[in-house]
């Protein structure tokens, strides 16, 4: 038996794996295979590693704490790093005033701790959330997030007080003005303003196609929030961290959220979330209302300390922004008419193949596999699969990065014939 297969026997079919092969070790933009082959990375571990694998500083940050110890239950026995951490996440959000920070695992989690922020502030139990969000898959998150293939299907009713409006799209055709239409249709047809906790969104949807959020919509959310006494989540799991060419991607605009989710690149590829916000907003939940068994490991607290300090040595902000240019000039100079949109924020970018109406689902689906076979790992997604996005370490080699985009451009031209 070999290891796919020993993997279907072991796993249920609800554990699929994109890849047919193993990774043996990964080393900034490069994954090496236990079948001897090396890929360059653009997945990211799904957005995960915007400081490449195994990054020097934060492996020797992580090892200098396991050296000490690896876990207390911070709620049980508190730990310096956890505090160190909060302060500089505080200082370093885009929300004015008093912030204040806790720490979990996964981005659901805070997703969820976030929602649950919120609801104990407002004493409100509605959440709008926007068609093609994803915020996660556990119960509460699935039924924020707008896409039921394949993260809802199956599982049965989702908690209640979930609603959802359209989020504005160029290849959907759905306007500003449209999406605002829904959001007061909402208040008209399923819940009142006032019985409505919190509205959260990201800025750049992830899963959605890495839509970005247009600056007359977000200062659109910001006045209908503060006009309802509404609290604004805005979910930076995926795009946080450097990515859009900004620590985080709600400094493009000129209003703020009143709470920030945030995991995936926070701690380079090890185990750890956060929820930022408005200390009275923050404050709301009782004392040991918010917690968990693992919240704020002490090894990911390391990285994610680490993870700040290389954004800044390594001038990452920056690099996010020129690799995003090269990428879209790139995508642009490729002409081809399967295109229909190229879109992003610094180095989140993505290129979509036909519309909603027509969507390209297998063209995009070919360019994937032909970088798999020429040892390029990407990844699709929105609605109906047809968008690919780009998600290589930030830290990625120029000529490999280049090396990278000639493949794609091979895979589109094989796509086409």
């Amino acid at each position: 038996m070999n290891s796919l297969e020993k993997l279907r026997n072991a796993l249920p079919n609800g554990a699929a794996v994109m890849c047919d092969w193993f990774a043996e070790s990964a080393q900034n933009a490069v994954i090496k295979t236990t079948d001897g082959r090396e890929f360059t990375d653009f997945a990211g571990g799904i957005g995960v590693l915007n400081t490449g694998h195994m990054h020097p500083k934060v492996v020797a940050a992580v090892e200098a704490q396991l050296k000490k110890f690896s876990h207390t239950a911070f709620q049980v026995v508190p730990y310096g790093s956890y505090v160190e951490l909060a302060e500089r996440i505080n200082a370093l959000v885009p929300i004015s005033g008093k912030v204040k920070s806790q720490f979990f695992s996964s981005g659901a989690e805070a997703v969820e701790n976030a929602v649950k922020i919120a609801r104990a502030y407002t004493k409100r139990d509605g959440i709008i959330a926007f068609g093609g969000a994803f915020h996660g898959r556990t119960l509460m998150t699935l039924a924020l997030t707008g896409k039921v293939q394949p993260y809802a299907a199956d599982f049965g009713a989702m908690p209640t007080g979930v609603y959802h409006a359209l989020y504005p799209s160029k290849t959907q055709d759905v306007s500003v003005e449209e999406a605002l239409k829904s959001i007061k249709r909402i208040f008209k047809s399923d819940i009142a303003p006032t019985d409505v906790a919190a509205i959260i969104l990201e800025p750049v949807q992830g899963e959605g196609g890495f839509n970005v959020c247009p600056p007359e919509f977000m200062r659109a959310l910001r006045a209908i929030c503060d006009e309802h006494g509404i609290v604004l989540i805005a979910d930076e799991v995926q795009s946080g961290f450097a990515r859009t060419g900004k620590l985080f991607a709600m400094e493009h605009y000129d209003v703020q959220a009143d709470i920030m989710t945030m995991a995936k690149s926070m701690a380079g590829g090890f185990v750890l979330s956060g929820v930022s916000g408005r200390a009275e907003i923050m404050d709301a939940p009782r004392p040991g209302g918010l917690g968990g068994t693992y919240a704020g490991n002490p090894l990911g607290v390391a990285a994610s300390l680490a993870v700040l300090d290389v954004i800044e040595e390594e001038k990452l902000l920056q690099r996010s922004q020129q690799l995003g240019e090269r990428l879209t000039t790139f995508l642009k100079g490729l002409n081809a008419p399967e295109i229909s949109d190229i879109r992003g924020l610094g180095s989140m970018v993505a290129v979509e193949f036909g519309d909603d109406e027509n969507p390209r689902t297998e063209f995009a689906a070919k360019v994937k596999n032909y970088a798999m076979a020429n040892n390029l790992l990407l990844l699709t997604c929105g609605v109906h699969g047809n968008v690919i996005r780009f998600l290589y370490p930030l830290t990625i080699e120029d000529e490999r990065f280049d090396r990278a985009l000639e493949i794609i451009k091979q895979g589109v031209e094989a796509a086409r014939g």
